[in-house]
Parts: structure tokens; sequence; C-alpha cells
């Protein structure tokens, strides 16, 4: 189903809130290297530009694995549903709704703190005491879900199914940090060559963002354009845990847990994809490169970022970025990077503001969308 949303007066979907949470602990390169060896701290900072990642985990530096905070009284996050909650409720906050006017919950993840039957979404729904009818879901996806799922959900606004949703991204990795596992490969198909997994402890952090969208009736704000499309690439491989590999299986191995980066195709696929997906809704919107006020971009690392803005001919001024201090937050990166513009004004609600998404990863899934805030 194909919308116009250029011409369209009514339902039209818009952004209306947007909140963040991103951790305390910082880890540093230097750090990271020690307990995950693999690359130099230096080599780290040359090859991706990222300097530090925040961990909702802190992890051992003798034993190399993360550790696990006590449980308090839930004023401290220490888990993904507890970060996804600070985020959309931040969201909705500066909606300036109760989260009884949310028709659909939709978290997107790949870290879930449960991995079956939607949980992370369901303790959500329960947490904000949510309407029966209001959808929760939990959609396994990492980099380029979210504006993946934007996609589905702006249709689903624009054709009246639905008026209000919340799209949350989360990502949780610190949980995970294990230097046995880390330390690991596993070999390329068809290849005699190996991917190391410790690229994965290298670029990735921890957070969590959201985002308001419902349908309005104003011409002039909210979605110009949205794209969104499957990209059959293994960006990440991480084959254990399901039916065909079950944890308890004699085949399974422990790297078959592990997320593993291979970085080649990430940069060969990043610059193809992102390209196509940012060209198409900016061609439908007949709108330049340089009258985009604030580009919110999956960030696999700070230097292919960089590298790819460049080459569509962005300002520095218009590229949102912290993958530098924050790490690669996955799903949550594009909706951390606007919460955070919105707190210190680079954008405002409800100031027309044209901004632009785009993300792909993982699986892999791609999308992008055109929008005046």
């Amino acid at each position: 189903m194909t919308f116009d949303y250029a011409n369209l007066r009514q339902h039209r979907p818009t952004i209306v809130g947007a909140g963040a949470y991103v951790p305390d602990i910082r880890m540093s390169t230097a750090r990271i290297a020690r307990i995950i060896p693999g690359w130099t701290p230096e080599r780290i900072v040359d090859r991706t530009g990222i300097h530090e990642r925040r961990y909702l985990w802190d992890i051992d530096d003798d034993t190399g694995k993360a550790i696990e905070p006590a449980r308090g009284d839930g004023s401290v996050p220490t888990s993904g549903v507890d970060m996804s909650e600070i985020a959309l409720r931040k969201a909705l906050q500066a909606a300036r709704l109760r989260s009884a006017s949310l028709d659909a919950i939709f978290v997107v993840t790949c870290t879930p703190d449960r991995p079956s039957f939607g949980q992370d979404a369901m303790a959500l729904h329960r947490r904000l005491d949510c309407r029966a009818d209001c959808y929760a879901m939990v959609f396994d996806s990492g980099c380029g879900g979210t504006m993946y799922v934007f996609d589905m959900v702006a249709k689903m606004i624009a054709a009246g199914a639905i008026r209000t949703a919340a799209i949350v991204g989360s990502n949780f990795t610190s949980s995970m940090v294990d230097r046995d596992l880390y330390t690991q490969s596993i070999p390329l198909d068809g290849s005699d060559k190996s991917i190391g997994a410790f690229l994965s402890a290298y670029v990735f952090g921890d957070g969590a963002g959201a985002i308001i969208l419902q349908g309005e009736d104003d011409g002039e704000r909210g979605v110009v354009a949205s794209v969104a499309g499957n990209e059959h690439l293994d960006l990440v491989f991480r084959p254990g845990g399901g039916a065909l590999l079950p944890p308890c299986s004699p085949r399974s191995r422990p790297i078959d847990t592990a997320f593993v980066v291979n970085g080649a195709l990430v940069q060969q696929s990043y610059l193809r994809c992102m390209r196509q997906s940012l060209d198409h809704v900016l061609a439908r919107a007949s709108t330049p490169v340089d009258a985009v006020r604030r580009y919110y971009m999956h960030q696999p690392n700070q230097r292919l970022l960089e590298h790819f803005a460049a080459s569509m001919g962005m300002r520095p001024d218009q590229l949102a970025s912290n993958v530098a201090r924050h790490g690669n937050t996955s799903s949550a990166g594009m909706l951390i990077l606007l919460a955070e513009d919105i707190e210190r004004g680079a954008v405002a609600l409800g100031s027309g503001d044209l901004v632009a998404f785009a993300a792909i990863g993982a699986g892999a899934h791609v999308g992008a969308q055109l929008v005046r805030l």
C-alpha cells in the first residue's frame, strides 16, 4: 500500500513526542580492548572512531564477564525493559499524552530481556497500564528495524487503522559481554576466512529511544515520504537459540549465541542501501540534500557514517551523531539522536523543521523517512 504523504490532509503520521535513555557507565575503548583482546585501542579508534560506549551493566576486568547488578526497587534501571520504559515515558511526556492514548506499542530489538512471546512489549504495556486493545508487539530486528517499522506504522495511521502509536528501539548488549565468547571466531561459508567476534564488543553500546506517532489533520507537519524494504544479507551472524539450533543441542556451540558482525559486508551494503533509500524519499518530495535540517541515520561507526555523509554531500551541521561516545546502539540509535537534538534545541517538535531518517541492519531491514517535525 502506497500513500501520497505530501498531499495527505487527514490522518497524517506526525512525530509528537520523543524520549531516550542512555546508561551512565562509560566503557572506554582502552578498557574494552583490555577486557576483550583483538585490536589495540589505537586501531579501534582509527577504524571505528568510537572512543567509548555506554553500558547498563559493568564488566569484571579480571574475568571478562558482565556483572549483573542487584535488583532494587526499580528506581535504577537494570534491564532492557527498564531502559525502554524510561524512554517511552519521556516521549509520552513530551507529547503531553497519557498511556491510555496509545493504540500500539512496537518494540524493535534483537536483545530482548526475554526472547519469546513478545514479553518485552507486554511488560511495557503492563507497566504503563495501557488499554487492553492496545497492540503490544516485539519486532526481532536490529539497526534497520526501527525505520522499517516506522514505515509500517505510518501506513497504519494514514489508513486510519490506528491513531497513536509508540515505536521503541532498544539495545542491551552489555549483559552478553563475555571474554571467552567474544574472543572466538566463526568461518565464513564457502571461504577459508573466519570472522572474529570481538568487533561486536568494540562497537555496540546500550540505550533506548522512543517516538510517538499520531495521526494529525495538519497538512504542514508529519511524514512527507517513507520507504521500507528487505535486503537478504547476513550482516550479523547469530544462528543459535532457535528450533534448528537450540541451546540444548549437542551441535550448539557457545559462539552460536554471540553477535558476530561481518564488517566488510556492512561497509559495502551500508553505502549502497543507505543511498538508495535516502535518494528515494528525497526524490519523492523533490527535496535536495541541503534542504534537510538534520539527518538521523544508523551509525555502524563514526568513520563509516562520516564517509557516507560526505558522499551524499551533507554539511557537517546537518549530521546528527553520537556513536563516538555512545557506541552503536542499533535500533535505538536514530531515536536517541532525535531526542537528544530536541532536548538541546537543535530541532523542535511543531517547528516544521525538515529532518530525515535512514537505516539498514541485520537480516537486513531497510527504511527511510522524510519528516516535518
